[in-house]
C-alpha cells in the first residue's frame, strides 16, 4: 500500500511539474512578445524622429510638394497617438507608405540626392529602415513561436486556464508591396 502511495505521490509531483513548466514557458514566450515589441517600437521611434530633419531639407528643394509633406506629417503624428499595438502597426504602415512617396519626390531633384546633409539623413534613414526590418522579423518570430505554444498540448489547456489567448498581430507586406515593379527601358 505504501509503495502504491509513493507511486502515485511521484506521478502527481511529475504533473505537477510538467504544469508548472509549461505555464513558465508560455509566461516566458508571452512576455519575449512583449520585449520584442519594444524593440520595434523603439525603432520606429527613431525613423519617427529622423523624418523632420528630413522633411525639412527636402522642402528647401521641392518647396511645392506640400501634399507630401503634409501626408508625412499626419502619418507621423497617427502613430503618435496609436495606443494599441494594432493601431501602431497599422500607422507604421502609413508611415512606410508617406516616405516611399517622399523618396519619388527625391528622384525629381538631382541636386538634392548631392546634398550631404540629405545624404547623411538617408543613410541614417536607411539603417534604420534595416533594424526596422530586423527587428519585425524578430518579433513576427516570437509570435509564431507563443502561438505554437499556446495552440499545442498541453499548452493550449494551461494557456486557457490562465487566460493566454494566441496573439493576433503580425508585421505584413502592404498589398501593394506584393506587386512586382514594372521595369520599362
Amino acid at each position: 500500500m505504501k509503495k502504491i502511495l509513493l507511486i502515485l505521490a511521484g506521478v502527481a509531483i511529475l504533473l505537477i511539474l510538467g504544469f508548472i513548466s509549461v505555464y513558465n514557458n508560455v509566461v516566458t514566450k508571452h512576455e519575449n512578445i512583449a520585449a520584442k515589441w519594444a524593440q520595434v517600437e523603439s525603432q520606429l521611434q527613431r525613423r519617427n524622429d529622423l523624418i523632420p530633419n528630413l522633411v525639412n531639407t527636402v522642402k528647401g528643394y521641392a518647396a511645392h510638394e506640400k501634399t507630401v509633406f503634409e501626408e508625412i506629417t499626419q502619418a507621423r503624428s497617427q502613430w503618435a497617438k496609436a495606443g494599441t499595438m494594432e493601431e501602431k502597426v497599422k500607422a507604421a504602415g502609413q508611415v512606410d507608405a508617406a516616405l516611399a512617396r517622399l523618396l519619388l519626390v527625391v528622384e525629381n531633384y538631382p541636386t538634392l540626392k548631392a546634398d550631404q546633409t540629405f545624404l547623411k539623413l538617408m543613410d541614417e534613414l536607411s539603417g534604420t529602415e534595416n533594424r526596422i526590418a530586423v527587428e519585425r522579423m524578430r518579433y513576427n518570430e516570437a509570435v509564431r513561436d507563443y502561438n505554437i505554444t499556446v495552440r499545442m498540448f498541453p499548452g493550449n489547456m494551461i494557456s486557457n486556464m490562465f487566460g493566454y489567448k494566441p496573439a493576433t498581430e503580425y508585421f505584413k507586406a502592404e498589398e501593394k508591396a506584393k506587386a512586382v515593379p514594372e521595369v520599362k527601358f
